[in-house]
């Protein structure tokens, strides 16, 4: 199994007080680097996970556990929630799906 595929842990903060328009500004995300292996989820475990077929979702496994606060996970272009995650002894396994 390779770990080789480069994903992001994104934890977005909430922006400043603009007192000229009344809102907050978007706040710009702090992105973690982490390498991970990351597939698609087969048709009987979405299945199972979600009752049915869900496009764009993923499995992704980390060697280790990710312990830092985070709230969503941007790989490549696409962003994705975190559906269900699982943490093994050393490993660290996530299934999400797009945003």
């Amino acid at each position: 199994m390779r770990y080789d595929t480069p994903i992001y842990f994104q934890l977005i903060r909430q922006g400043v007080y603009d007192p000229k328009t009344g809102d907050y500004a978007d706040g710009d995300p702090v992105e973690t680097k982490v390498y991970a292996n990351v597939t698609d989820i087969s048709a009987e475990r979405m299945k199972i996970l979600y009752g049915d077929v869900k496009r764009s979702s993923k499995v992704i496994r980390l060697q280790q556990h990710y312990t830092k606060t985070y709230n969503r996970i941007r790989i490549g272009d696409k962003q994705y929630g975190v559906d269900d995650e699982r943490k093994l002894r050393t490993k660290h396994v996530l299934i999400v799906s797009e945003v």
